[in-house]
């Protein structure tokens, strides 16, 4: 069974839920309407990382058994890679409220078809552990996020140089391996997916691999993480080199997924925006210290706590310039909401964007709210206002989505987010965490 909208004849005494509330849902609205409202004051819990679930549900298809996996955000991601688990030949259950138990048969089919895997760009990430585990696997070229081209090669050059034959041809990825033989692999740039997935094929591969200029992000970490408790020998985790033992023997595992670093930054934005004092409860300070910098240079109060992080922001912030960077540098999924942000403080601010192009969709939206911004190249110029004015507004991705919403909170009258089935696909019950904190958001 595959995660389903409604699964069928849930009761409190089914086994597969402790009660019915604890049956995901996922939910098809376009439209958040977001109302003026005062100050943000409470606390919110944050879900489990998207971008660490999802590549912890690719390392499953690396070993024969029942994986359980707790703190799983509910979100649309999720359901998509349970489906494209369910593809393959395993068996995806909602085990509880957020408890993902996931069984891999000894026999898995390496394929990952076209019409899941254009849904969810994280699909890629099953190319590595398909082909170490069945020695071949076709994976479609990914879908996901609208917002310009993240080419695959870096994942494609490096499983070559372990040993694969891989060909493209009619948007499809195929790899053949009779075995993968680990190696020394020097990555053009710290690519967080082609880093998970050299991980996840270097595991299974014979003799050791070395990956100069690796990814550092806390997600890595997670993902080796989770390969050492299965068997695998990951020494480096953190630093950019990392040494992987290949092994032939991996087993099923229990584990939780870490707190998801982006909600954080996006609660913590729309506190930039409303104003207010909040507790985010399980979010880790370690993991977002340039972006609290950032943040406290622009007079936001943020401090760690037992359970969480505590910040508070009671007056109007100034603005800063901010570059984007591979961690620990600020995360380009944060740029969105830090346009958004800029766009309420005082002062003008410059945001540059050094990973990805064609991320500005969200700019004219911005501007249609009345901001004040114009982009220049892999430059954005934001100048400040005090309000901006509700408007219909379109957003075309997970963080843009959010960013606009978060922007609305600010403005005088109301802001409809069209397109806000992106917020589903990262974050679990925005709205709903929005609201508890004194916000007032309508799905319609």
């Amino acid at each position: 069974m595959t995660i389903s909208d409604t699964p069928p004849e849930v009761t409190a005494s089914s086994p597969q839920y402790a009660s019915p509330q604890y049956a995901p849902q996922f939910l098809d609205t376009q439209i958040l309407e977001v109302h003026p409202g005062g100050r943000l004051e409470g606390e919110v819990l944050i879900s489990g990382a998207k971008n660490s679930v999802l590549k912890i549900m690719a390392a499953t298809t690396l070993a024969t058994g029942r994986f359980i996996i707790s703190n799983v955000p509910r979100i649309t991601d999720v359901r998509y890679m349970a489906e494209l688990l369910a593809e393959i030949g395993c068996e995806v259950t909602w085990s509880g409220l957020n408890e993902l138990t996931i069984d891999t048969p000894s026999e898995i089919t390496p394929v990952a078809p076209y019409d899941l895997v254009t849904k969810l760009r994280a699909s890629i990430s099953l190319l590595g552990p398909l082909l170490a585990r069945c020695a071949e696997a076709e994976v479609a070229l990914p879908g996901g996020d609208d917002f310009g081209p993240r080419p695959v090669d870096m994942h494609l050059k490096a499983l070559e140089e372990l040993g694969a034959e891989i060909t493209v041809e009619h948007g499809i990825i195929s790899a053949k391996a009779s075995h993968l033989t680990g190696t020394r692999l020097v990555l053009e740039f710290p690519s967080v997916g082609a880093t998970e997935n050299i991980l996840m094929a270097a595991v299974r591969a014979k003799g050791v691999t070395v990956i100069e200029n690796a990814a550092r992000e806390p997600e890595i970490a997670d993902l080796a993480s989770c390969l050492a408790q299965m068997g695998a020998t990951v020494s480096g985790v953190g630093t950019s080199t990392l040494v992987v033992e290949g092994t032939d023997e991996l087993w099923p595992v229990e584990r939780a997924v870490i707190p998801d670093r982006i909600e954080v930054s996006t609660f913590l934005a729309a506190l930039g925006i409303a104003g207010g004092e909040i507790l985010l409860r399980n979010a880790r300070h370690s993991h977002l210290d340039m972006v609290v910098r950032k943040l406290g240079e622009m007079e936001m109060r943020i401090s760690p706590s037992s359970n969480g992080l505590w910040a508070m922001c009671d007056r109007r912030l100034r603005a800063v310039d901010v570059s984007t960077l591979p961690y620990p540098g600020v995360p380009t999924d944060m740029k969105p909401l830090l346009v958004a942000l800029l766009a309420h403080a005082d002062g003008v601010g410059i945001v540059t964007e050094n990973l990805f192009a064609g991320r500005f969709r969200y700019v004219d939206e911005l501007v249609r709210m009345g901001a004040d911004i114009r982009y220049e190249g892999q430059h954005v110029i934001v100048r400040g206002k005090e309000r901006l004015s509700g408007a219909p507004v379109q957003g075309h991705d997970i963080r843009a989505a959010a960013a606009l919403l978060a922007a609305g909170l600010g403005a005088e009258g109301i802001t409809e987010v069209h397109g806000a089935q992106h917020i589903d696909r990262g974050y679990e019950d925005f709205a709903g965490k929005l609201n508890a904190l004194g916000a007032e958001v309508v799905r319609r």
